[in-house]
């Protein structure tokens, strides 16, 4: 699609680190080692006389399925660091804007109500004012609910556009979302005190302070037009191209070019599947080809707003690229937060690992918002000629169009194909048939008055059922019914034969996007169970990336992907383990590890400082400080024994067809008493009591275990050096989670753990240990 630039030098360089890699390398064959050993010394424990073993068999074949559960993800976890990259971009050397291709920009929202209507149109703006051609520059936002409230907030962002783009690039703004730029007390613009910039800066911050207050009256005001009225799950369709005459807000002269701006809102009825965010993004793709139909797409979160508006020319830089161009899918860029607190208790900052280390393979993961995508990549057909029926179903489409009725129905007739076998795959819709020719030629409609038969062809294309009885249905990569569908449409375009590109920002450059953090434990843990749902589907399913991938792509790159799917289930179940029962057997005084004088105590002391001692060079490598390793280490643990287990619980009922698939929307709304507690660096537990029993009874099992294991060491004669694995192991769990005591006994503000959790919690704590020592007792 993309010529190269007229310059010689080149538009990207890709970069490694030998040191790192010799040095994960290393630690890989060295850890391996050491679990080859732990597996010699279990293995051997099963063929001594069960007479004179020193434990049960019982409690020790669960331990040691946990610790191979725990090898096997470490083991597929190596993917990452076997040959990590890094990237840099020149956007400088692109070529002139008339040589750009045209972007459709993607935004999706679905509840007002918990996705704020002016934090979606500060993302919405914010990619309006993408320093690109704003002739070849189209945003869509899909409101999946059909509220009322959020056409008419795009209306208004159109109106207040008007005054924000011609701003931002007159003054050549870096900080396009306004919410943001007007909110820092602070100016460090080189024209701070030239009274032209004061003057033009206060019209627009006053313009967009009413823009604000017009929202806010809509939004009341359609609370009560749309109560009792309308039906988030079962509305027609909608789509409204955003454009007035208005000439407020111009000087005498004046024209400003704004984006095309289209509000789509697809036709839901109960009795269909929607497929959530997947659904709707098919939606969008399918309005956006007949309206624009431009051959890269930029997919935004609705609160992950552009805050480096040279995103889109340094994704060029890799599209433009001759000799990378033919096979790049997609160009990714890392999620980043604005409202990350000094201590991010929550480690929403997630360390960026398996990204830089997919893209020394064959391309990083696909990860739902901050990428550019190639539409043709996008429309489920592999790169490879002859491996996909849509493929050669695209080949015809080219035919038909270029050389005639009589041309294609001449190949047609040869392929033993008519005409409406293409209906067939793509739907009733001409216009759609027409779009999908890769030249993508159909001129944009920016300026221009749409027509009224083309907006009811893209009704037609929103329809709830549109897509049913064709190929386009089944096939189309963002139309398979899994809700981490970003992850697996990533996933089957690689092994299809296509690549991708991951560009995280150098010290010299601002984060590209940026969005908002959960600030409570509640929505963490939510959020945490949609995407352990997500992948753990995705693992179980067909497209399993051991199974799936191997054949397709790479080894050490279907490892990978394996290690993303695969991480929700194979963390919560030896963590579980590992949290209750070492613990209970050294309470009743029954070893599970060797003692300290058996050399084989060295091989397990080994193998856990050996993972304490990489995740800690990984955090103080990237600049972090040693308490982001702590907080990474406690949220690992909580959200293995909480929202990862009920995700894989959610995803294997759903296989079973014991439960039907489901999307929670994560809530963006937080209130000032949790937000001053995320800023304090305190836990918010006021959260569901799914998620806070099982903490406060793991933290109860440990602190009696520890309490009980040392009585019996000093007081009735126990041998310290063949507990001391289980003791170390439990005040480990303790050390690190200290925050559920704190919330349990010293906290007394609003965010501690409620009294009535810690007496349920202590009561499924002592039967636990009741049952354990009677179980204990009849296997020992």
């Amino acid at each position: 699609m993309a010529s190269s630039s007229s310059s010689s030098l080149p538009l990207h360089i890709c970069h490694g680190n030998k040191l790192t890699t010799i040095i994960n390398r290393s630690h890989a064959v060295l850890h391996s080692i050491a679990i080859a050993f732990l597996i010699h010394y279990r293995v051997s424990f099963f063929f001594q006389d069960p007479k004179t073993r020193a434990a049960p068999a019982v409690p020790l074949v669960f331990v040691f399925a946990s610790e191979l559960l725990l090898s096997f993800i470490w083991f597929l976890g190596r993917a990452y660091d076997w040959n990590p990259v890094y990237r840099t971009v020149f956007p400088e050397r692109l070529p002139s804007d008339e040589k750009l291709p045209p972007i459709d920009v993607f935004i999706c929202t679905t509840d007002p109500n918990k996705e704020p209507t002016i934090g979606v149109m500060n993302t919405l703006l914010s990619a309006m004012a993408l320093d690109y051609p704003p002739d070849k520059l189209s945003v869509y936002l899909s409101d999946d609910g059909g509220y009322a409230i959020t056409l008419h907030a795009m209306r208004e962002a159109w109106r207040f556009a008007k005054f924000w783009l011609p701003f931002c690039r007159r003054f050549d703004i870096e900080t396009r979302c306004p919410d943001v730029y007007f909110s820092r007390t602070n100016d460090h613009h080189p024209e701070s005190k030239n009274s032209d910039f004061i003057e033009e800066k206060q019209k627009t911050k006053e313009q967009y302070e009413l823009f604000k207050e017009r929202v806010r009256r809509a939004g009341e005001e359609c609370k009560l037009k749309d109560k009792d009225v309308r039906s988030a799950s079962n509305h027609p369709s909608c789509i409204e191209v955003i454009q007035e005459d208005s000439k407020e807000g111009l000087q005498e002269g004046e024209i400003t070019e704004i984006p095309l701006l289209v509000y789509v809102s697809r036709e839901k009825r109960t009795p269909h599947l929607h497929h959530f965010k997947a659904g709707a993004v098919n939606t969008l793709l399918r309005v956006s080809a007949v309206l624009s139909n431009s051959p890269y797409i930029l997919m935004l979160d609705c609160d992950m707003y552009c805050n480096d508006p040279t995103s889109a020319r340094q994704a060029m830089c890799f599209h433009f690229d001759p000799q990378m161009s033919p096979s790049l899918a997609f160009v990714q860029f890392p999620q980043a937060f604005h409202n990350i607190s000094e201590n991010d208790i929550y480690d929403s900052e997630l360390l960026q690992i398996a990204w830089p280390g997919l893209d020394g393979l064959k391309g990083p993961v696909l990860s739902g918002t901050n990428f550019y995508i190639k539409r043709e990549a996008l429309c489920c057909h592999s790169i490879q000629k002859g491996m996909g029926p849509i493929h050669f179903f695209l080949d015809i489409i080219h035919i038909y169009f270029t050389i005639g009725v009589q041309g294609s129905y001449y190949c047609a007739k040869q392929a033993d194909i008519e005409l409406r076998e293409l209906k067939d795959s793509f739907g009733p819709s001409n216009e759609f048939i027409k779009s999908i020719q890769r030249d993508y030629n159909k001129p944009n409609l920016n300026g221009d008055e749409v027509s009224n038969m083309l907006l009811k062809e893209a009704k037609v294309l929103a329809s709830c059922s549109y897509e049913n009885h064709t190929k386009w249905g089944k096939e189309a990569s963002f139309l398979y019914d899994a809700v981490a569908e970003d992850y697996l449409t990533g996933f089957v375009m690689q092994c299809n034969g296509w690549t991708s590109a991951y560009v995280a920002p150098s010290s010299t450059r601002r984060p590209q996007f940026l969005g908002t953090s959960t600030t409570n434990v509640n929505e963490l843990l939510t959020q945490g169970i949609r995407w352990g749902a997500g992948l753990v589907d995705v693992a179980i399913s067909r497209f399993s990336p051991l199974l799936y991938g191997p054949p397709r792509t790479s080894f050490l790159h279907s490892m990978g992907y394996a290690e993303l799917s695969l991480f929700p289930l194979l963390y919560c179940l030896p963590l579980w383990c590992f949290a209750t029962i070492p613990p209970l057997y050294l309470l009743n005084g029954v070893p599970l590890y060797p003692e300290v004088s058996d050399p084989y105590f060295s091989v397990f002391l080994l193998i856990f400082l050996s993972s304490l001692s990489k995740h800690l060079h990984e955090v103080l490598k990237s600049g972090r400080p040693i308490r982001k390793w702590i907080n990474e280490q406690r949220i690992w643990m909580i959200k293995s024994v909480t929202c990862h287990l009920y995700g894989s619980l959610d995803a294997i009922l759903k296989k079973l067809g014991l439960r039907k698939a489901s999307f929670m929307t994560t809530n963006k709304v937080a209130d000032d008493d949790q937000i001053e507690l995320y800023r304090e660096g305190k836990f918010d537990f006021r959260a569901s009591t799914i998620f806070i029993v099982p903490l406060v009874t793991i933290m109860l099992v440990n602190l009696a275990s520890v309490a009980g294991g040392i009585w019996r060491m000093l007081f009735m004669g126990g041998d310290w050096k063949k507990m001391l694995g289980q003791v170390l192991l439990s005040v480990y769990i303790i050390v690190m989670n200290y925050v559920v005591i704190e919330g349990m006994v010293i906290r007394r503000d609003k965010g501690r753990i409620p009294l009535h959790v810690s007496v349920l919690s202590f009561v499924f704590c002592l039967i636990f240990l009741l049952l354990g020592s009677l179980i204990s007792n009849s296997l020992f």
